[in-house]
């Protein structure tokens, strides 16, 4: 049982890591699109919009149609979709075809976090499960790194067009190994076993125990997402403007994002040290400082990417660490769909968020702008005492 639990770990973080690569990509790109087809930072941010819209549109439908048919079927199929959404942007020819495209891209990658992490709790439901979050997690921190990174350098040699393309046609054949492993592992095929109609399930119809703690967590997520996808949508311009090179974006955002990678274990063994709801309070205001430090004027672009990894570490380790308290809030035969309504709320702001700054940053320029978005973080810091009750802290010495 310990083997299969591992083995369906290793292919929903293998998941992880195409459909991260798949997302972050997108921020590598944006600065091409934008010469190239004369966008606005308004018509950026839609493009980004577009994408993190589509994944938010489908995460609650994607959790209900697993109920029915397994998640196995329903992760392979949106695979295959932003696998082909990649392949036919780079035949794209303007805004508004590279809109509908994301788009549809977008809502095949809804599928991937709601139903993988489903799987892998449902794999560790009387091991560590937090662990395994942890590092089903930390698995698309790497798809951050290594993927937008090898993208950005083959743009510069090939074309951006043909290295969008390229991915996408590895997204195909994961697909297609996904669904062998899966099926040979029997995990996901089934629908989940539906409760009594007689009886009301715990938490009612969505299987949440503790409301006011999901809340709480929801709102947590929605802003950290609603404060780093504007970040990572304009950083490339901040750094362009500085005078970096598109393989120098591609570099910044790889340290970045393995500064992300890296967060993911520091601050799981900070949380350890000073308790989980420390540990975000100092994380945050980490990220603030971090943000408003790169924005810096005068501050010269070596100075930038020394102080990227360090941001990086505060910036994604820190919901990391409250994540996996979402299985602990609710049922498990209504594991998938939760965590549908969990990843529709906060990616829905992530997907919202970068069009209304855009608009600010048309007025305001980005450096500004991300000095905003850096603020605003500091909002999630009352709504972490809300969850002091529902976050078990552990003892220290």
């Amino acid at each position: 049982m310990r083997a299969r639990a591992a083995a369906i770990l290793a292919v929903t973080a293998g998941a992880h890591f195409l459909h991260d690569g798949f997302s972050d990509i997108i921020y590598v790109l944006l600065p091409l699109w934008a010469a190239e087809f004369s966008l606005s930072l308004t018509q950026v941010g839609i493009i980004r919009t577009a994408y993190t819209g589509g994944m938010s549109a489908f995460q609650i439908p994607a959790g209900l149609l697993a109920e029915r048919v397994g998640e196995r079927r329903v992760l392979v199929l949106g695979t295959l979709v932003t696998a082909a959404g990649f392949v036919v942007a780079g035949s794209a020819g303007g805004f508004l075809a590279l809109l509908l495209v994301l788009l549809g891209a977008g809502l095949g990658s809804a599928v991937q976090h709601p139903l993988a992490s489903s799987l892998v709790s449902q794999a560790y439901e009387t091991g560590r499960r937090r662990t395994a979050l942890g590092t089903y997690n930390f698995s698309g921190d790497l798809g951050k790194v290594a993927v937008p990174a090898a993208v950005a350098l083959l743009a510069t040699v090939i074309g951006w067009r043909w290295a969008a393309g390229l991915y996408g046609v590895v997204g195909l054949a994961a697909a297609v190994a996904i669904w062998l492993l899966l099926r040979r592992l029997d995990v996901g095929g089934r629908p989940v076993p539906r409760p009594r109609t007689d009886a009301v399930p715990a938490g009612g119809g969505w299987g949440i125990r503790d409301v006011r703690s999901f809340q709480a967590l929801t709102l947590i997520g929605m802003i950290d997402n609603g404060t780093r996808s504007p970040f990572l949508t304009f950083l490339p311009f901040v750094l362009l403007a500085k005078g970096a090179t598109v393989a120098g974006i591609g570099g910044a955002m790889a340290l970045l994002f393995a500064g992300g990678a890296a967060g993911k274990l520091l601050c799981g063994l900070m949380a350890e040290r000073v308790g989980i709801i420390r540990a975000v309070v100092i994380t945050e205001v980490a990220t603030t400082l971090g943000i408003l430090a790169v924005v810096t004027p005068g501050l010269p672009l070596e100075a930038v990417y020394v102080v990227l990894v360090p941001l990086g570490v505060a910036l994604n380790g820190t919901s990391s660490v409250l994540y996996g308290t979402v299985a602990e809030l609710v049922t498990p035969e209504r594991r998938a769909r939760a965590y549908g309504l969990f990843y529709t709320l906060t990616i829905a702001t992530s997907a919202l968020a970068p069009t209304l700054y855009g608009l600010l940053g048309d007025v305001i320029g980005a450096p500004a702008t991300l000095a905003v978005v850096g603020l605003v973080v500091l909002v999630t810091l009352p709504l972490c005492f809300v969850l002091r009750a529902a976050v078990a802290e552990p003892a220290r010495a």
